[in-house]
């Protein structure tokens, strides 16, 4: 007898080595995955990156931004979920999908960026649940606790009604696009000055 699919959801991987591909998600609270449309628009600015890089999902969700990356040959993926379920199912997909190159934390993303790191990356997507306040806060960590590599790409997905947030000035804007409630912009990092300035 098949195992019962406690699921309620599903994420469409768009393209590459998966593509087409569907796989569960759970329906938490705040779990709001990226959309097809807004997807495909940021996998054609990263077209040209996304092969081999080093990629950071800070707020994972359904994992449809770091599944999207893996399954274009980024080299490798690490995933921060804070929701158990939600981070469960991430490695379960993981699995089914036979990638070994990536890892999934279950932890608070805030307090894992705080920590800092030994390995940069190459495309981080900051993609947080709206109304929290956490997109600021997490631009200032990543930044003070060198996570990125010299000229990494930062996607940033927020509500649209946020007028402005700061952004190092080291942070070079590059793509900005709304759809409906939501606005995502994408930067690259140059880090020859790292004074916050607004966006």
């Amino acid at each position: 007898m098949a195992k019962k699919n406690t699921s309620s959801g599903q994420v469409r991987i768009i393209s590459g080595q998966w593509r087409s591909r569907k796989l569960p998600i759970h329906d938490l609270e705040g779990l709001r995955p990226t959309t097809d449309r807004v997807r495909e628009t940021l996998f054609n600015w990263l077209a040209n990156n996304i092969r081999g890089a080093r990629v950071l999902d800070c707020f994972a969700g359904s994992g449809a931004l770091g599944l999207e990356a893996l399954s274009r040959y980024a080299g490798f993926a690490t995933m921060i979920e804070l929701q158990k379920n939600a981070a469960n199912q991430l490695k379960l997909n993981l699995a089914t999908l036979q990638c070994p190159n990536a890892q999934v934390i279950n932890a608070d993303s805030l307090q894992i960026l705080a920590k800092g790191t030994t390995t940069g990356f190459d495309i981080v997507f900051i993609d947080p649940p709206f109304r929290k306040d956490l997109a600021s806060k997490t631009i200032e960590l990543l930044t003070a606790h060198q996570w990125l590599n010299s000229d990494a790409l930062i996607y940033v997905e927020t509500e649209s009604d946020i007028s402005s947030f700061q952004v190092p000035a080291s942070w070079v804007a590059l793509k900005e696009k709304q759809a409906g409630q939501v606005c995502y912009r994408l930067y690259q990092y140059q880090p020859n000055d790292t004074t916050l300035s607004g966006d």
